[in-house]
């Protein structure tokens, strides 16, 4: 079992850093560049105008590659994936609900809050072709295998073939507010909702710099200001 460590907010007051020698860089998932990384950069940049940010993104594995490399400050991770964590002290961002997306004339489109065995038997669209170490973990948890009828892997594509009637797909809170108009997000309503962790993962025993603390900081508050949905539970 991951060891992860939860650490509360902090509200430090940094002043403007100095341009020289200031950067920071750092790498995300895909659905944090929805709106907690865009949100952080531009809450950052605008304390901070003189300091460099690089940013990259990649699945959670690989993201956890290169802040021991000594190349990046922190990876925004997420606990989807089966990534080995416990080399990194983790700062807890949020638990992140996750969504069934159908298509808007879907049956269970008008029926609210679903569980998601009630898609047992749907197609699905999935990143890999093996629900294992994806979000479709959550399906092995409530006892089915689910059919992975189309593999995509950019989350607008993904809603597109659900707009289309080719499949249903699951989509993390943080990718929520992308949803298209032909399309509709239920909540899940399994006990033990499938809700995934967020974090920033550092180097265990590297202190960050003072501008790599200072990012950390601005995301935790956007974290606080985009809020934690979490789905129902029966």
């Amino acid at each position: 079992m991951t060891s992860t460590r939860r650490y509360e907010r902090r509200s430090v007051e940094i002043g403007p850093l100095e341009v020289a020698g200031e950067r920071v860089g750092f790498r995300a998932f895909a659905t944090a560049d929805s709106a907690l990384v865009p949100r952080a950069l531009a809450a950052f940049w605008d304390r901070h105008p003189g300091v460099l940010l690089s940013r990259e993104e990649g699945l959670t594995p690989r993201l956890l590659d290169r802040p021991a490399s000594g190349h990046l400050d922190l990876a925004i991770v997420s606990t989807t994936g089966r990534a080995p964590l416990d080399a990194y002290e983790l700062h807890h961002l949020l638990d992140e609900s996750l969504y069934v997306a159908v298509p808007a004339d879907h049956p269970l489109a008008d029926q609210g809050p679903v569980r998601l065995s009630q898609l047992a038997d749907a197609d699905w669209i999935s990143g890999s072709t093996r629900p294992e170490g994806t979000l479709l973990d959550a399906a092995l948890r409530q006892g089915f295998r689910p059919r992975v009828a189309h593999v995509v892997a950019e989350w607008t594509a993904k809603e597109g073939y659900v707009a289309a009637g080719l499949g249903v797909t699951l989509v993390p809170a943080l990718a929520a507010d992308s949803g298209r108009p032909d399309i509709v997000l239920l909540p899940l309503l399994d006990e033990g909702a499938p809700a995934r962790a967020v974090y920033a993962a550092t180097v265990r025993g590297r202190a960050l710099s003072v501008a790599g603390a200072a990012f950390l900081g601005v995301l935790e508050e956007e974290v606080g200001r985009i809020g934690s949905p979490v789905a129902p539970v029966a």
